[in-house]
């Protein structure tokens, strides 16, 4: 496995005012775990949004805290973004000992022609996007690859058992949970006039033509026909 490396800096500035470290291209982290202290730090943004997309949560990373020259392996916990810009806000990084198992979400990528997409108009849908794994931090995944070639109908499906996983990998989720599978098209059925509806309506237009006839025919009353 390749190992990603990334420096952090002591943070002096906490609360309201890493606004301003944002300003200046700049992200604040924390940074903790088993057999360290929690400590505030910051890093450049760019160089995180080089080393996020590739290692995600599942991926490990060795990190060094700026004046102390240790190597750490830590995994990224959480994310925020700004709602609006995407902009990162704020990253957690947890240190974990080589020799202890972690948990970790695991991302499932399909590859390969579904015959019931292309022959058939299907839509492949996939409702298990990661699989929760246990592993030693250096034998933990980056991802889980998973060949969509066998869905030929719209009866297939993939499941959880379907991955191939190494002896060095427990998996957390079900054997039977579906990870992807094909729908059929959705037809649209247009609406009908009904020919008993025609001749309802065809009805009434008539009558309605009667009524407005014998209206126009009928003379106005006078004083002397009243009398």
């Amino acid at each position: 496995m390749e190992t990603i490396s990334l420096k952090l800096s002591p943070r002096a500035v906490t609360g309201k005012k890493v606004k301003r470290l944002r300003r200046d291209g700049v992200v604040p982290v924390h940074f903790y775990g088993r057999g360290t202290e929690a400590l505030a730090l910051q890093v450049e943004a760019g160089m995180l949004r080089k080393i996020l997309p590739r290692v995600g949560t599942s991926v490990p990373l060795t990190v060094e805290l700026d004046g102390k020259g240790d190597e750490n392996i830590c995994f990224v916990r959480e994310v925020q973004r700004h709602p609006v810009t995407d902009d990162l806000l704020h990253v957690d990084f947890v240190r974990v000992e080589a020799t202890q198992v972690v948990t970790a979400e695991v991302p499932i990528i399909l590859s390969g022609e579904s015959l019931a997409v292309r022959d058939m108009g299907g839509t492949v849908v996939q409702p298990l996007q990661t699989m929760s794994v246990e592993a030693l931090p250096m034998n933990m995944p980056a991802s889980f690859a998973l060949d969509i070639s066998v869905l030929e109908d719209f009866e297939k499906s993939l499941r959880v058992s379907d991955v191939q996983v190494g002896s060095d990998v427990t998996v957390l989720n079900d054997a039977e949970e579906m990870i992807a599978r094909v729908l059929p098209p959705r037809i649209e059925e247009e609406p009908e006039v009904v020919g008993e509806e025609l001749e309802a309506v065809e009805g009434e237009e008539a009558v309605e033509g009667e009524e407005a006839e014998a209206a126009e025919g009928q003379a106005p009353e006078t004083e002397a026909d009243a009398g």
